[in-house]
């Protein structure tokens, strides 16, 4: 199944549009786990088995398993994942940009040793560096466009010689020169609902990918009402609303932080599926 498919099933079959992520930080751990990198499996694995059935996609960022030198842990997660969620999404967060060979070996990487269904690209480098990605069928490759973070703007917002910003000439190319493949999704931050409601004016169909609720003040409502588009049931242009923190440390107790971390996936899920049927 392709990831877009793949996307719109886990949306019908969980109510959802949430994205938990994974990012692991054990000094942020619960209890006894805290601050023992060798215990970053059995906490996120925990967190997924409450949470399975509220999200439409689960988003392991690489950097938080590669800094502890946990890669194996994190094939592990996603193998697990794929066991007791099988339709759920696994985008893999490691924005990636390079070309030739080496981009060939970072989407070996993601899409045959870790068997993710999706990846986050950066496209600076144009096109050369996101093709290699979409030589692997049904994959999905989410490229970076108006990202959530204030510094974002330094090259994001800039102003081209056509009149265009620089998203969003991003979000043109994705939506057509770059999209044979009709895989492609952008990355557009919770942060500024505006620049969502604008990308997906050029791209009415494209996945958005949106960090940035939860922790990074992003508010759930607006998002929605910028990105989501459908019409109440049928899902024509869907989003990913990704939430990391607010979720995996919801609770500090090492005997009930995954029940925690549910009751925070439970609301969010609820407050952006009243905002999708409002």
């Amino acid at each position: 199944m392709s990831f877009v498919a793949k996307l719109a099933g886990a949306e019908r079959a969980n109510r959802s549009l949430l994205c938990v992520g994974l990012d692991p930080e054990p000094a942020r751990f619960p209890g006894a786990m805290r601050g023992d990198a060798s215990r970053i499996y059995e906490f996120c694995a925990a967190i997924v088995d409450r949470t399975k059935d509220l999200v439409l996609a689960f988003k392991p960022q690489i950097a938080y398993f590669a800094a502890h030198g946990a890669e194996a842990q994190l094939e592990r997660l996603l193998a697990y994942i794929r066991e007791v969620a099988p339709d759920v999404p696994l985008i893999l967060d490691a924005k990636r940009g390079d070309i030739g060979q080496t981009a060939e070996q970072y989407a070996r990487e993601v899409f045959v040793r870790y068997r993710a269904d999706a990846v986050t690209l950066s496209p600076l480098l144009g096109f050369d560096s996101i093709e290699p990605y979409l030589r692997h069928e049904g994959k999905g490759a989410i490229v970076l466009c108006r990202t959530s973070n204030p510094g974002g703007a330094d090259l994001q917002e800039l102003a081209l010689a056509s009149g265009e910003k620089l998203y969003e000439r991003i979000a043109r190319l994705a939506t057509e020169r770059w999209n044979a493949s009709g895989q492609i999704g952008l990355v557009v931050g919770a942060t500024y609902p505006a620049e969502i409601a604008r990308v997906r004016e050029i791209a009415p169909t494209l996945p958005l990918l949106i960090p940035g609720i939860g922790a990074q003040g992003g508010d759930a409502a607006a998002t929605v009402r910028a990105g989501w588009r459908g019409d109440g049931e049928r899902t024509t242009g869907p989003i990913i609303v990704s939430s990391s923190r607010a979720i995996l440390y919801a609770g500090s107790d090492e005997a009930t932080y995954a029940d925690a971390a549910r009751a925070a996936a439970k609301a969010a899920r609820s407050e952006l599926e009243a905002a999708r049927t409002a």
